[in-house]
Parts: C-alpha cells; structure tokens; sequence
C-alpha cells in the first residue's frame, strides 16, 4: 500500500509542475538557473524566417574534420545568440557543410554580417573605462588604411578650413576626433588554453598564455593594477575585467556574474575566437510560413477531435480502465509540452507528427495492459491479482516494440543530422521524447491510477467495470 501511495504523491507533484510549466508566464519562466521564454518555440514551416548554408571555404581536396566543423557550428551559435533568437538551429550537413536555421527572423543584413564575422579576439586597453557587454569599440589593430586616410583627410580640411573660418574649425575638429580608439594588447593568438574553473563556489574563466606572449601581459597588467582590461570580439565588447593584480606567470582568470553556461560560453569565444575553417555563404533564402495561423488552429483542433474519438473508444471498450487510459494521457500531453518548451524543443510540423504518433503509442501501451488485464480476470484472478500481472507480462511486449522505435528514431535522427534534413530530425526528436514519457506513463501512472480507481469504485461486475 505504501508504494502505490508514493508513486501518487509523484505523479501528482510532476503533473503540477507539468502544469506551471505549461501556463504562458508574461514575464517568461525561470527556474533556477535555467530561464526560458515560457512559450513554445515554432520552427521555420510555422512562423518563417530564414535559412543560410554555410560552406567550408577550402581548396579543393583539403579535408574538414568533424571536430572543426562542430566547433565551426558551436562558435556560429554563440555568434547568434547574440540576436536574440533563443531558438536558432545550427546542424553540420554532410562533410563540409553548415545548416542554420533562423526561425522568425527577417533582417538578412543582420543575420548574414553576424555568420560572416571574422572571430578576432582582442585584449584592449581600456584604462579607467568599463566597458558594457555588447558595446562596439574600435581598436587600433582593426583601423584600416582606408580610415587613417579619412581621418588624414578630415584634419587636412579642418587646417585649410581654419585659414578661413575659425567656427567651420572647431565643427570639423570634434567630427574627426568624436570616435576614440583603443590599444590592443593582445589577440587571441596568444592564447594557449582555456577553461571553467570553480573558485569559492562561483565559475570563473581560467586561461594561459604562449610563452611569448607572457611577458607582454606580466609588463601591462604590472603597470595598469586598477584598471580595465577589455575582451573584444568582432569588435564587440564581451567582457571588461578589472586588473586585481600583475599577472606574471602567463596565466590568470576572468571574474564576473558568471553561471555555469555564460562561463563556458565565454571560454569557447576565448579559446574559438576565430573559426577552426573559413566558411562562405552558400546561399539563403528567407522562408514564409507553411502552416498559416488559422490552418494551425484547424490543425490542432482537428487533433484534438481525434483524441476525442480515441479517448471515447477506450472508454467505451474498456469501462473503468479506459477511463483511467484517458487520464494517463492527459499526464503524458501536458508532460511532454512541458518538456517541450524547457529543452527546448523547435515545434515544426514534422514535430506535431512525432507528437501525435507517440499519443497513439501511448494508447497502444495501455491496450496491451487492458487485454493482459481481461485475461486475468477471465483467468478467476482477484481485480488486485490482475492489476499486477497485467503489467508483468504485457511489458516484453511494450519494450520490444518501444525499443524498436527509438532504434528507428535514432537512425532518423543521424541521417538528418548527417545531411541537414530538419524536417527529418525534428520529427525524429519528438519520437523519441514521447516513446519514452508513454513508456513512463504507463508503467508509473496508469498502474497506480488503476490501483485507486478500483480501490474507491470497488467494481464487483467484471463485465460492466472491465468489459470482460
């Protein structure tokens, strides 16, 4: 009695998780560390965007390692993030060949002049100025001659002008000298290794330095005790550490409001501050929507007329335990949105898909208990006796199926990963998520629920409660 008890009070306690979960938050939802939007995210074929194809940029007959392009991919995603598009989806397509995915998104100059740029990261001089992450700054290693010449040009004009017109004088002076420029200590190149380290319970950034680049940090950070060392990449600020100390043994760490992925976040922008490979852009296209709103809505309502008449049938042909199949499937719905939104998981319509077809396994789960049920009780077993042996010997064939169908599920998931097929790996995903919460559901939830269901009812007509 004690553990059919515990397994409700676990049902109940991750049901109205579930639940919280579900519900739209304005604000949007965090729990913990981990914070999310609160709403689903929808893939291209449902709220449209953009889509890039990324190539590595090699002569002919230079091989592209798995490990650079993934790395490629992870830097790119760090990149895109910066966007603000939570939901993005980067995937290596073949052995050259980067996928990404832009869900909602309609600014291609944006979108493209992040992809494209450079990966230099540099360590500027910022004296008494903090800099805010985000902010653009300007260097004297990416100056070009072209804006050397501008700026010889403009002071050029202000002198001639200042020979005619001392007020046309000061206005020029202020336009050429409006945007400072910073020194570079040093790049990226000089880093040897980087890495998360814990330091009384708050993650840092720990990184080395080459052998010939220590020196020229141990000199700086000597005479600059108190200021800011700014962390440029791209020409963008990503951090402005205070120098606490010289740093004369070639190593230090980055200090700041960190979390376990802003840290590692930043350690892959510090030791991958330039891609492994040159990637071009292949082509991109933005992409409207497939699914319109209102054939959504459709879509959803005519699914859940479909559950409906399911749901009616099992009641119907199995009495009591359809009943108790039905809230089993409520569980499983509302558990696998939750999952869905705190993964989380991009929603296409090949994602409904796997949605709905692991519904009807989960039914298919419970049918076989149900058969296994009536058979017991046909057998002259008590309805206690029958509850657990039901499960007993319809779970071989509840596994062999189930496993059948992740093999073919993980087998979906490599091609499309393999071959930038999202439409496949999507569908391939959801699959997976919700053959294992049926395979959950009915060997936690709708055991227990029978267990209760025929505690309170106490059916004595097998055939009237059971259909036997």
């Amino acid at each position: 009695m004690k553990k059919p008890f515990v397994n409700l009070i676990i049902i109940i306690l991750i049901f109205l998780c579930a639940l919280f979960v579900d519900v739209s938050h304005e604000n949007g939802l965090r729990i913990g560390s981990l914070q999310r939007s609160g709403n689903l995210y929808l893939g291209l074929d449902l709220q449209g965007g953009m889509q890039v194809l990324l190539e590595a940029d090699v002569e002919d007959g230079t091989v592209v390692s798995a490990d650079q392009l993934n790395t490629a991919r992870q830097i790119l995603e760090n990149r895109s993030n910066g966007l603000g598009v939570s939901d993005v989806v980067f995937q290596v397509a073949g052995s050259n060949r980067i996928l990404a995915e832009f869900p909602g998104m309609t600014n291609t100059e944006e979108v493209l002049a992040t992809l494209k740029g450079t990966g230099l990261l540099e360590f500027v001089d910022t004296g008494d100025e903090f800099m805010m992450e985000g902010d653009p700054i300007k260097t004297d290693l990416t100056v070009s001659s072209s804006e050397k010449s501008s700026e010889t040009t403009t002071t050029a004009a202000a002198t001639a002008a200042n020979l005619t017109d001392s007020s046309d004088s000061s206005d020029s002076t202020e336009t050429a000298t409006e945007e400072k420029v910073y020194h570079t200590v040093l790049t990226g190149a000089a880093l040897q290794n980087v890495s998360v380290q814990m330091e009384n319970s708050t993650p840092v950034v720990a990184f080395e330095l080459k052998s010939d680049a220590s020196q020229t940090f141990a000199d700086f950070t000597s005479a600059n005790i108190g200021k800011y060392l700014t962390i440029v990449l791209d020409g963008k600020v990503i951090s402005s550490p205070r120098i606490n100390g010289a740093i004369t043994g070639g190593s230090g760490v980055i200090t700041g409001n960190f979390t376990i992925d802003s840290a590692n976040a930043l350690s892959v922008q510090l030791k991958y501050g330039a891609l492994p490979v040159p990637l071009k852009i292949v082509e991109y296209k933005m992409i409207g929507a497939t699914l319109g709103e209102d054939s959504l809505k459709k879509s959803l309502v005519a699914g859940l007329i479909g559950l409906a008449l399911a749901a009616l049938f099992m009641i119907l042909y199995y009495r009591l335990a359809g009943a108790v199949a039905v809230l089993a499937i409520i569980f499983y719905g509302a558990v696998s949105l939750a999952l869905y939104k705190l993964i989380p998981i991009t929603l296409s319509l090949s994602g409904i898909a796997g949605f709905i077809l692991t519904t009807g396994g989960a039914f298919d789960a419970n049918i076989l208990m149900f058969e296994r049920l009536k058979e017991e009780l046909r057998n002259g077993k008590t309805i206690n006796q029958a509850i657990t042996l039901c499960w007993t010997r319809a779970w071989s064939s509840i596994r062999d199926s189930n496993v059948a169908t992740l093999i073919t599920a993980a087998i979906l998931f490599y091609f499309g990963s393999s071959f930038g097929a999202t439409i496949v790996k999507g569908f391939a995903v959801s699959l997976c998520l919700g053959v294992l919460i049926s395979m959950f559901t009915a060997f936690l939830v709708t055991r227990t629920l029978l267990h209760y269901t025929t505690k309170v009812v106490k059916p004595e007509n097998q055939n009237k409660w059971f259909g036997v």
